[in-house]
C-alpha cells in the first residue's frame, strides 16, 4: 500500500522542532488517516515509540486508575507489559483511539510537567467528550483537527509535485486563464477527486489500480461503520434521532433550496426533541453546518440563525456512496455531475472551504430573491461565493454586490467549471482552484 503524504506531516516535524511542544491531540473522523500518519512520523523521528490502543487493547484503560503522575503510569504500561522500555528524551508514547479511555486525556498535564516523554494521542471526534474527563489539561496540550484528504493532497497522491500546486496559484495571482490541456486534465482529476472523495484508503487504491473498481463498496462500509459508531458512541443522546438525521442529508441535499429541515426528518419532529443531534454530527467529523446568516455583512460569527441551516458530508465521495446506483453509475461512466441538482458541487466546494479553515455561512432573503451559497473574508470585505454547476447567470450575485444595502460586500467569487476571468464585479474561476482561494486572498490584498 502506497504512503500518502499527509498535511499532517509538516506540522508533525514543526511539532518535534519546538522546544516548548505539549503533548498532542489528533482529532478527526473514522479511517482519515491519523494513525498511520502518526506511525510514519514516530518512526522516522524516535529510537523508540510506545503504542496504545485502548479499542484492542483495553487492559491499558486501567493504567490511570492509580493516579495520573507518570511515573505511576509508566509503572503500570510496565506491568502489563515488561518488555517494553522507556529511554528518557527519546520516547514517543502515542495513545491511540482516545475515545475508548477518555480519562488519558488528564494525564498530559502531568507528561508535560514531568518532560521525559513526548506523548502524542489520537481519536475519532465521535467518542471524545471532555464531559467524560476529570481535567482536560487545558494550558498543557495542543489540538490538532485532521480531515479526510483535501485536492492538493489527491494530487499529490497522484504525483503533482510542488511546483505544478504553485502555477495553478501564480494563475490565479496574474488572472491568467488556464489553456485547454490545463483545463481539461485540472477537470478531470477534480471529477476523479469529486467521485471517490479523500479517504486514503481509497484514494490508495484508485491510484493504485487506475480505475474506480471497488471504491464505491469502500464508501458503503465506512457509511456502515459511522452508523456502527453512532450506536456505539452517542452517549446520552436518542441514537435513532441522530440516525434518522444522518440518513436524511442525502434527501435534503437533492431538494432545489438544500436546506434542512427537523420537521421532516420524521413525523412530529421537531426541534426541540433533536437538540445537540446535528452538533453531535459535525463535532463527530462526519457533516459540515452551513448557517444561514440574518443579513450579509460583518462579523459572520453571531450574524446566523442556528436554526436554519444545510447539512452537507465532510467528505463528498461518502455523499455519492450514498445516493442511488443509477445517480453512481451516471457519475462514474458519464460523469454527469448535474444529475443530483448541483449538490455535489455544493457538497464539495463546503468541504474544500472548512478544510481550508473556513466556517460555512449561507444567505437566502426572506422573499428568496436573493440567494448565495457561502461566504469568505477578506481583511475588511464580505466576498459572496456561488457555486454554479453551469456556466449560467448570476442575479443573487451582481444584487449582492451592486446593492447599497450591503456595503461590507465589495466584490463576489463564481466558481463553476470556466476558465479564470474578472468583470469588473466578481472573479471567475474554475472547481479545482478552491483550495487555494483562502491563500490568494491573503495575497490579493
Amino acid at each position: 500500500m502506497k504512503l500518502l503524504k499527509r498535511k499532517i506531516d509538516s506540522f508533525l516535524e514543526e511539532w518535534r522542532a519546538d522546544p516548548e511542544r505539549l503533548p498532542l491531540i489528533v482529532k478527526g473522523a473514522r479511517q482519515i488517516g491519523k494513525t498511520e500518519s502518526i506511525r510514519y512520523f514516530a518512526k522516522k523521528n524516535y529510537k523508540n515509540v510506545i503504542e496504545i490502543n485502548f479499542v484492542l487493547h483495553k487492559e491499558f484503560c486501567d493504567i490511570f486508575d492509580n493516579g495520573f503522575d507518570t511515573d505511576t503510569i509508566i509503572k503500570n504500561i510496565s506491568l502489563i507489559n515488561p518488555e517494553l522500555e522507556f529511554p528518557e528524551g527519546d520516547t514517543l508514547i502515542f495513545f491511540d483511539e482516545l475515545q475508548a479511555c477518555p480519562n488519558c486525556a488528564t494525564s498530559l498535564k502531568f507528561f508535560k510537567q514531568d518532560g521525559r516523554y513526548d506523548v502524542i494521542c489520537s481519536g475519532s471526534l465521535m467518542g471524545i467528550s471532555y464531559k467524560q474527563i476529570e481535567s482536560n489539561s487545558v494550558g498543557y496540550k495542543e489540538d490538532y483537527e485532521m480531515h479526510s484528504m483535501d485536492f492538493e493532497e489527491f494530487l499529490w497522491a497522484k504525483g503533482y509535485k510542488q511546483e505544478h500546486i504553485d502555477d495553478l496559484f501564480c494563475h490565479m495571482l496574474d488572472m491568467k486563464p488556464f489553456s485547454e490541456l490545463e483545463m481539461s486534465v485540472m477537470l478531470e482529476n477534480f471529477n476523479e477527486y469529486m467521485i471517490i472523495g479523500g479517504m486514503p484508503a481509497i484514494v490508495n487504491s484508485f491510484v493504485t489500480k487506475k480505475n474506480y473498481s471497488g471504491t464505491l463498496k469502500m464508501q458503503k462500509q465506512i457509511l456502515l461503520d459511522y452508523e456502527e459508531d453512532i450506536t456505539k458512541y452517542a452517549a446520552g443522546l436518542d441514537q435513532g434521532k441522530i440516525l434518522n438525521i444522518y440518513r436524511k442529508i442525502p434527501v435534503f441535499l437533492g431538494n432545489d433550496n438544500k436546506k434542512f429541515q427537523i420537521s421532516k426528518v420524521a413525523r412530529n419532529a421537531r426541534n426541540r426533541d433533536y437538540v445537540g443531534t446535528v452538533d453531535w454530527l459535525s463535532n463527530a467529523g462526519i457533516v459540515n453546518i452551513c448557517y444561514c446568516m440574518d443579513m450579509p455583512c460583518l462579523p459572520l460569527k453571531g450574524n446566523y440563525n442556528p436554526d436554519n441551516y444545510k447539512l452537507y458530508f465532510r467528505d463528498t465521495g461518502l455523499l455519492v456512496g450514498s445516493l442511488d446506483e443509477e445517480v453512481q453509475d451516471d457519475l462514474r461512466a458519464n460523469k454527469n455531475f448535474n444529475t443530483y441538482k448541483g449538490a455535489l458541487y455544493e457538497n464539495i466546494v463546503a468541504d474544500m472551504l472548512v478544510k481550508s479553515g473556513y466556517d460555512l455561512y449561507f444567505f437566502r432573503n426572506e422573499k428568496s430573491t436573493i440567494e448565495m451559497d457561502f461566504f469568505v473574508r477578506d481583511a475588511d470585505s464580505l466576498i459572496p461565493v456561488e457555486v454554479k454547476a453551469k456556466d449560467s447567470s448570476t442575479p443573487s450575485l451582481n444584487k449582492l454586490i451592486e446593492s447599497e444595502k450591503y456595503p461590507d460586500i465589495k466584490y463576489g467569487i463564481k466558481l463553476n467549471r470556466g476558465n479564470i476571468g474578472f468583470n469588473g464585479k466578481f472573479y471567475t474561476f474554475p472547481y479545482f482552484v478552491t483550495f487555494l482561494i483562502k491563500k490568494w486572498l491573503k495575497e490579493k490584498c
